[in-house]
């Protein structure tokens, strides 16, 4: 029974261990240590609950319950409930559930109001959700002192599976507002949860909760999240002609923000225009507040927006600089064709192999594609508020078109010239060729086929995209 400075009894020691059988042993000499705390008020049950000693935790509970202070049943690490779910360790969660006691009961919550359910969607874990919903259906229901309910967590941490699983069992819980009146699709637009914002938009029925008070839509429009807005204008459930608490619609909240802040690229300046055209066509007949027109937004641009201007550039010259060195390269292979001419007829000497004609039209690929990027981008440089968004998006994806045609030009080139003579070495090439366009979307993901639309997104993976453009080039 006696504790060291952290306040841990042997007991404590086992089962922070994994000792299970020193710690079943200790229990047998003395059942009351299963409930001792230490100084971070967490008892060995707690630990064993969260360590996934299912064997000590039913030896725990086969002994009479020992109450516990309140204090301790509201310590911020929860109950032992919370620290199998924590743990993800559905077999102890569903030893607690089956011989639950009147001191630890489910819905019961940490110093901070969260519910197992709170900490099982922080995790992601479906399971976990279905079994605690399973066992008590309104739990889903129990918020913290945040007012936050267990679908405003799994928003905020982007929990997409655990989301599912809550809004299958309570749909209705996607009404619930935390103390600052946000639902959870206002919570994943606030912090970039753009799978999260996509699974609940697809899951929630109520029109309520997409068009109430200061709707996301308004929500995203101040915050500049170009993408979530767009999603949100497109799915015909949301009303662009709703006004918030100050009589503001999402136009003028991005126009309000432009005379804020100065800055406006051309991601902001085509969510922008998709508000008015939104408006333009759904809000005829209603009282919105005047349209400002683009030369208006521009003479409002103060000179500190030149930050912007100067991403944008930078983006520009990059591909504009990375689609003519293809165009240049592409263009000279096609006179030094791989194996040579016949000196008689003029001809490719390999014209007739499949592999030469991969070649050939690969490089074509290649090198077409490089040409467009570079036409598309040399209007650019005229108005870079006017280059819209989905030429930037086209001439990234022609950027990459480009750059695994190249490596494809590579593989079938070498193959053509090395494998007469060195036929392990033309394999390798082909292998090498073949595990880079992988290796670019093991690094970059999603990235690799669109440009980020966030600003904050754009500037921490911008120049890992280009490298790994150029790194494939």
């Amino acid at each position: 029974m006696m504790a060291n400075k952290a306040g841990n009894t042997p007991l404590h020691e086992a089962v922070k261990h994994q000792w299970s059988t020193l710690a079943l042993k200790m229990l047998e000499m003395e059942p009351i240590s299963a409930h001792i705390p230490n100084k971070e008020m967490q008892s060995p049950m707690h630990i064993a609950a969260r360590e996934g000693l299912d064997d000590v935790v039913v030896n725990i509970l086969e002994y009479p319950w020992v109450p516990v202070h309140d204090e301790f049943s509201a310590a911020s690490n929860g109950t032992a409930l919370h620290q199998a779910v924590l743990g993800g360790h559905i077999k102890v969660v569903k030893i607690l559930l089956a011989k639950i006691k009147r001191e630890l009961t489910i819905d019961q919550k940490d110093s901070n109001g969260n519910t197992a359910l709170h900490y099982a969607v922080q995790k992601n874990d479906a399971r976990m959700v279905m079994t605690l919903l399973e066992h008590k259906e309104d739990l889903a229901y129990k918020c913290n002192i945040d007012r936050q309910s267990a679908l405003h967590v799994a928003a905020y941490y982007g929990s997409t599976a655990a989301m599912v699983e809550l809004l299958i069992h309570c749909p209705d819980v996607a009404e619930m507002l935390d103390k600052d009146g946000r639902n959870a699709l206002h919570i994943t637009v606030l912090n970039g949860k753009l799978d999260a914002f996509k699974c609940l938009l697809s899951h929630v029925q109520s029109v309520e909760v997409i068009n109430r008070g200061d709707t996301p839509l308004h929500l995203a429009a101040k915050l500049s999240r170009i993408r979530s807005a767009i999603i949100l204008l497109e799915d015909r459930r949301v009303d662009p002609c709703l006004l918030n608490r100050d009589g503001q619609s999402a136009r003028t909240l991005v126009e309000e923000r432009v005379v804020a802040t100065g800055k406006m690229d051309a991601n902001l300046l085509y969510l922008w225009e998709k508000l008015k055209k939104s408006e333009a066509t759904r809000c005829k007949n209603k009282n919105l507040p005047p349209d400002v027109t683009y030369q208006s937004l521009r003479d409002r641009r103060a000179a500190s927006s030149s930050g912007n201007d100067e991403y944008f550039q930078l983006g520009i010259e990059t591909y504009t600089v990375v689609a003519s060195l293809i165009a240049t390269v592409t263009f000279a292979a096609t006179f030094t064709m791989p194996g040579g001419y016949n000196q008689i007829s003029g001809t490719a000497i390999h014209a007739d192999r499949t592999a030469f004609k991969i070649f050939v039209l690969s490089n074509t690929v290649a090198m077409c594609s490089s040409v467009v990027v570079v036409f598309c981008f040399i209007w650019a440089w005229r108005d870079p508020l006017k280059f819209k968004l989905r030429p930037l998006t086209w001439g990234h994806r022609l950027t990459v078109v480009a750059c695994h045609a190249m490596i494809i030009s590579l593989m079938t080139s070498v193959y053509l010239t090395v494998l007469p003579s060195a036929r392990w070495l033309a394999y390798l090439v082909i292998a090498i060729g073949a595990c880079t366009p992988a290796a670019v979307v093991l690094i970059l993901g999603k990235e690799v086929i669109y440009v980020p639309l966030s600003h904050y997104d754009r500037l921490q993976n911008l120049e890992e995209i280009y490298l790994c453009n150029l790194i494939s080039c």
